[in-house]
């Protein structure tokens, strides 16, 4: 990748992780791409050089954490640990992306309400990707037999229902640390399916 193109990259990024906040704070109806322009010390027209419009900035940003994500769990799925520690890793890594991506992650809830044609598809493909990780994981344990005999979906269902909630309690400034809440939460969570 040239030096020139490492450069926008990087400037869309800090531009899709401003338009988080913006879009976490006044919602995709409430936001324009004047805020998002203002908060960036921008000009309107300038973002259209990186943006078709709201929704494909929108787009841009739910797409930047699924990648992120499947980026993530495709790595802890290609290593060489238990499906135990592999589990563990993908809920330590949900956590700890939902956490310290706050704003840019509570963009993905819903994307049928907030997308429709291309934009919809692309999405709900990415998830169902990031969710037949889990789904893997978990029938290697079983397969393993490090897992007991359980219901593959409605064990995923559990586990990312509960880390998603994360977002609507989670603070910097809560009592627990990052690396506390993943500790307690896949302690909980890996309780289920050990033998």
């Amino acid at each position: 990748m040239s030096l020139r193109k490492r450069k926008i990259e990087k400037k869309k990024e800090e531009i899709l992780r401003s338009a988080a906040e913006v879009l976490s704070e006044k919602g995709y109806h409430g936001a324009t791409m004047e805020d998002i322009a203002t908060k960036l010390l921008m000009t309107k027209g300038s973002m259209y050089y990186y943006f078709k419009n709201k929704e494909d900035l929108y787009f841009q940003c739910h797409r930047m954490m699924i990648d992120k994500s499947n980026e993530k769990i495709e790595e802890i799925i290609n290593s060489d640990l238990t499906a135990l520690e592999k589990l563990k890793s993908a809920i330590v890594s949900h956590i700890h992306l939902a956490t310290s991506e706050k704003a840019m992650f509570s963009l993905m809830d819903k994307p049928e309400q907030k997308f429709s044609g291309e934009y919809l598809t692309d999405i709900l493909e990415q998830r169902s990707e990031y969710e037949k990780y889990f789904d893997k994981i978990i029938k290697e344990g079983i397969e393993s037999g490090e897992f007991d005999h359980v219901d593959v979906k409605l064990l995923r269902l559990l586990i990312l229902g509960s880390l998603n909630w994360i977002l609507e309690w989670y603070s910097p400034e809560g009592g627990k640390t990052q690396e506390e809440i993943s500790e307690a939460f896949s302690d909980y969570l890996l309780r289920i399916v050990r033998k």
